[in-house]
């Protein structure tokens, strides 16, 4: 079809008008804050307690991330998700105060997430709101430079999927979990025990969430690191981003060496979690993408360390 001919177009206002658009109707509600009614401050029993409520969440917001392996300083993405639980008596909260303050502790600038920080904004966010309590949650990638484990060149960046919860509550204080899910390299050890040469090995997806302890201190052990250890150290083999030949060999002799079903891969990780001074409660699980079969493999561990002493 041929389009290619002219057309005289109406003014802008005109074409809105085709398209739907009408004049604006008469105002009668007040346009003052001070005037206008506040729905969600309204008093009145509205039957149950809410645990958390805000409606913050899947909010985008460039973060400032500190780590003990290079970049040590980098800018990445992080989504927050941002509530406080209100009691029976309150029918909503103050949506906006959650990114203002958001916004007024960034300044314009990457959010710095430091454990001290987030314990400061979270207390803060209580006290704007006149609530007891707040949670922020917030999720991230977090990177890191990976060399050749033979050539040692630095082949790239590899990153993990890590996350932060922080509840404040201003009569019990703090409670810190953290979570970081790493990729790994699993050989199985069925498949060397039977075959006559080779086994087939799987891409192995290593989740933990973490309790850390009250005095837990960023400054003297970076969480997101030795959660990654443990994961890496304990599977047949790390994950890089780039291998030359040399640095190919070893990996593929080492997983052949290290054999791990998911349940080793759980029990290993647990117990490298188990000996974290900082680390209170967690959970491990080890998910594999089996090369040979249409479905996945898959363990899990929790464990509090507090309930055996």
């Amino acid at each position: 079809m041929d389009r290619n001919y002219p057309i005289q177009l109406p003014n802008k206002l005109e074409r809105h008008k085709l398209f739907g658009s009408v004049e604006p109707g008469e105002k009668t509600k007040p346009t003052e804050k001070e005037k206008m009614p506040d729905l969600q401050n309204t008093k009145k029993d509205f039957l149950f307690d809410i645990d958390h409520v805000g409606g913050i969440t899947n909010v985008k917001h460039p973060i400032l991330v500190s780590s003990e392996t290079k970049p040590t300083t980098q800018t990445t993405i992080g989504t927050l998700t941002m509530t406080s639980s209100i009691k029976k008596n309150h029918k909503g909260t103050n949506m906006s105060r959650f990114t203002e303050l958001l916004h007024d502790y960034s300044n314009g600038e990457p959010f710095d997430i430091s454990i001290n920080k987030l314990k400061a904004f979270t207390k803060e966010l209580t006290e704007k709101l006149e609530q007891e309590d707040t949670q922020l949650q917030i999720s991230f990638p977090w990177f890191f430079e990976r060399s050749g484990p033979s050539s040692d060149k630095t082949g790239g960046m590899n990153h993990a999927n890590a996350m932060i919860t922080i509840h404040y509550h201003k009569n019990t204080g703090y409670q810190l979990e953290v979570a970081l899910e790493g990729t790994v390299t699993t050989l199985c050890p069925c498949s060397k025990e039977i075959s006559e040469y080779s086994a087939h090995n799987q891409r192995g997806i290593v989740k933990m969430a973490v309790r850390l302890a009250p005095d837990y201190a960023e400054d003297q052990k970076d969480w997101k690191l030795a959660l990654l250890e443990a994961a890496e150290s304990n599977a047949s083999a790390r994950i890089h981003p780039v291998l030359k030949r040399p640095d190919e060999k070893m990996v593929t002799e080492q997983a052949y060496e290290n054999p791990r079903f998911v349940e080793d891969m759980v029990r290993l990780v647990a117990a490298d979690l188990y000996e974290l001074p900082f680390v209170e409660q967690f959970s491990v699980t080890c998910q594999n993408e089996e090369s040979i079969h249409l479905h996945d493999a898959i363990a899990t561990i929790n464990y509090d360390k507090s309930l055996a002493r």
